[in-house]
């Protein structure tokens, strides 16, 4: 019985599984997504369409593949179709998580900004009360004809 020791890597093992980068993997769905939601893609698609037909109507017996009711055709739409479903729900899946990574980062800076303006509003605050018990230059002279006034009364 042998004890893995924390204190040293494990030893490599070989794996009968492919190896993939997922993040590779992600990226590039994310560009084959793109490209089937484009309208380049639809014309490539209907002038590849166009062509499979126009040849297997037109052709010569002898050179024709796929004959009228073009199962083959069919059978490759189908296959395209079957991978770029998936292709499509997982760039939508990284799409959302970068959305959700991305709420929660405004989200929090939207509370660091609310908790800064109620910061600064308790200061303003602070600093209006402040300057009403400060005595102000009109206070001061107002106060200083006064107490003139009385000095010129009592002499």
């Amino acid at each position: 019985m042998t004890i893995d020791r924390l204190d040293q890597p494990r030893a490599l093992r070989r794996s009968l599984r492919p190896h993939y980068d997922p993040e590779a993997f992600g990226r590039l769905s994310e560009r084959i997504a793109r490209f089937l939601g484009t309208a380049r893609f639809i014309v490539y698609m209907t002038v590849f369409v166009a062509i499979w037909v126009i040849w297997n109507v037109a052709a010569p017996p002898a050179l024709k593949w796929d004959p009228y009711p073009f199962i083959f055709l069919t059978l490759m739409l189908s296959l395209q179709a079957s991978y770029a479903a998936p292709l499509i729900l997982l760039a939508q899946n990284r799409q959302d998580d970068r959305d959700r990574i991305q709420y929660e980062q405004d989200r929090e800076s939207a509370d660091r900004n609310q908790a800064e303006i109620e910061y600064l509003t308790r200061e303003i605050a602070g600093l209006r009360l402040a300057l009403n018990e400060v005595a102000t230059r009109d206070y001061l002279r107002a106060e200083l004809g006064r107490l003139l006034e009385e000095l010129n009364k009592r002499h």
